[in-house]
């Protein structure tokens, strides 16, 4: 199966990461690393979608005052958020048909 340009092994990994990285978030799964996000990429990444701040920070499960702390460097996205934002970095278009989905 195609989606979009991506072989069906790769969007399925892809899937499975942002599946594993909401069972973290719930708190069902341990993360197995720690990622970090330096606070002008959080800016860029939510860009690269196209979404306001509102829109951003409920796709990504957190209020708009975390995600705000976060672009203006006031705190740093840790464990799954950090995971999630590099999923939605490295292919934003499928993340977000990936998160809708869910």
């Amino acid at each position: 199966m195609k989606h979009k340009g991506l072989d069906a092994k790769t969007f399925g990994d892809l899937l499975g990461s942002v599946r594993e990285g909401g069972a973290i978030l719930r708190g069902e799964r341990k993360p197995s690393r720690r990622f970090v996000v330096e606070a002008s990429g959080v800016r860029a990444i939510r860009e690269r979608t196209s979404l306001s701040q509102s829109e951003f920070a409920s796709l990504i499960g957190v209020s708009v005052k975390t995600l705000q702390n976060w672009e203006q460097d006031r705190r740093r996205p840790t464990g799954p958020a950090a995971a999630l934002l590099q999923i939605i970095a490295h292919e934003p278009r499928l993340a977000l048909q990936a998160i809708h989905r869910g």
